[in-house]
């Protein structure tokens, strides 16, 4: 599965970071890393970080080639 962060609507909450910490990582303050690339091992999971995100900024699968800017 692939995955793209919107950063334009990412505001920082980092809730993403708590569900799949090998996919998302916070970088100095507000700064997020993310893996494009999510390992099979980890889709589950990364599903439930793009649901606790507060402002739906993470997009996912189909989503990233028709909802990504």
């Amino acid at each position: 599965m692939r995955t793209v962060v919107d950063l334009t609507r990412c505001q920082g909450y980092a809730q993403c970071v708590f569900l799949p910490p090998e996919v998302f990582e916070v970088h100095g303050d507000e700064g997020l890393l993310y893996a494009t690339a999510v390992p099979d091992d980890q889709v589950e999971r990364v599903r439930q970080a793009a649901a606790a995100c507060p402002v739906q900024a993470i997009l996912l699968g189909e989503e990233v080639s028709t909802g990504a800017r």
